[in-house]
Order: C-alpha cells, then sequence, then structure tokens
C-alpha cells in the first residue's frame, strides 16, 4: 500500500532560562512529525501488518531523521520515539510502524546509536498529546538527558491517520543536578561494572 503523507512538521526549542537562571548553553529540542494515513484503517482486523512495516517504516524512518539531522547536524545528544493512532484505529497500527528496525534503525544508525529509542505509544483523537521521551544515544544512564518533548497538533490524528514522531536534543536539560543511575548504583553498594552481580 502506498504511504499517504498528509503533512510533516518540525518543532525546534530552545531553552534560554530555566528556574528563574540563565542556560548557559541553551538546551535544544527537536521533533520530527509525520501525519499519514493509516494504512490498516478500514479494513478490519488485519493479522500480518508486515508487508505495510517494510513498506513505510524505512521511508518514514528516513524521512524524520533527515528532518532531525537538518536541525542538529552531527551535534546530537538524545533521542527518542512517539506515535499516536487516530480513533478508528489500533494501537497495534502506531505501534506497527514505530516498533520495528525497519523504522527505528534508520535513526539509529544514522547517529551511530548504542541505546535503544525511547518510547511513548498512545490512541486519541485530533489534538492528543504527543509526548516523546528522551535518553542519551549513547548512555542510557545519563539522567542528565532525559528529557520530554511535549506537543499537539490541532488536526490531527483525524481518525484514519497515524502521527509518527522522532525526537532529539543537544544538551541535557538545563541545570541537571540529579546525577546519574551509576552514582545511585555505587552508593547501593552496586559494582558499576556488573550492576546485575552476575
Amino acid at each position: 500500500m502506498t504511504l499517504e503523507l498528509r503533512r510533516s512538521l518540525t518543532l525546534v526549542q530552545r531553552t534560554h532560562r530555566e528556574g528563574g537562571k540563565d542556560v548557559a548553553d541553551p538546551t535544544l529540542l527537536v521533533a520530527a512529525l509525520a501525519i499519514i494515513r493509516n494504512p490498516w484503517f478500514g479494513r478490519g482486523h488485519v493479522e500480518d501488518l508486515g508487508p505495510e512495516i517494510r513498506d513505510q517504516g524505512p521511508v518514514l524512518g528516513r524521512l524524520l531523521t533527515d528532518m532531525i539531522l537538518d536541525v542538529t547536524g552531527d551535534r546530537l545528544e538524545g533521542y527518542g520515539k512517539a506515535s499516536v493512532v487516530g480513533m478508528g484505529g489500533e494501537l497495534e497500527h502506531a505501534m506497527a510502524l514505530t516498533h520495528t528496525l525497519w523504522f527505528g534503525n534508520q535513526f539509529r544508525d544514522a547517529v551511530k546509536a548504542k541505546t535503544y529509542l525511547a518510547f511513548t505509544n498512545t490512541r486519541g483523537a485530533a489534538g492528543a498529546a504527543l509526548m516523546i521521551p528522551l535518553m542519551d544515544k549513547d548512555d542510557a544512564g545519563r539522567r542528565s538527558h532525559y528529557q520530554t518533548i511535549h506537543t499537539v497538533v490541532p488536526d490531527a490524528p483525524a481518525e484514519d491517520e497515524i502521527i509518527l514522531a522522532l525526537g532529539a536534543s543537544v544538551g541535557g536539560h538545563p541545570h541537571h543536578r540529579i546525577g546519574n543511575r551509576y552514582e545511585d548504583l555505587r552508593e547501593m553498594g552496586h559494582d558499576v561494572d556488573n550492576p546485575a552481580g552476575v
């Protein structure tokens, strides 16, 4: 089935001041969104979602990755993904296009990431909240890069649509001072090089 792309959007956010204090190097958050027609809408229960995943996933992954990198270049540090399916579709439809290497590895490979892509998937009407969780692309325990991009598209998703999104950051959240996972593990007496004790 041919990809039907209604709109693509890029959101760029720079934080210059937080908690009453200037941010010396403003944090940059970027979201790239694609609003597409749900390829499974109106077809009843489709058991095999694979053909559309393999056909549309790489195209959407490349499109959104290019949109992100047009803003961040090689400075990207944090990343994540999200989707919202319209009320006429199944949550599985949004997840099918989000949770596949055909989609996500376009981004991971382009930025040479070592961690998995943090994610959210929801179902909602037009104007539903879209939240993209971010984490460091190379170090999942680096809490300075735990951030969330929160936005809405007033007229999407329609009941027959899916919003797919990638998010990225340059810099951690402003004035981060909660430490990282490894400091907690050390204080709790765990071997940081072998946190599972194996």
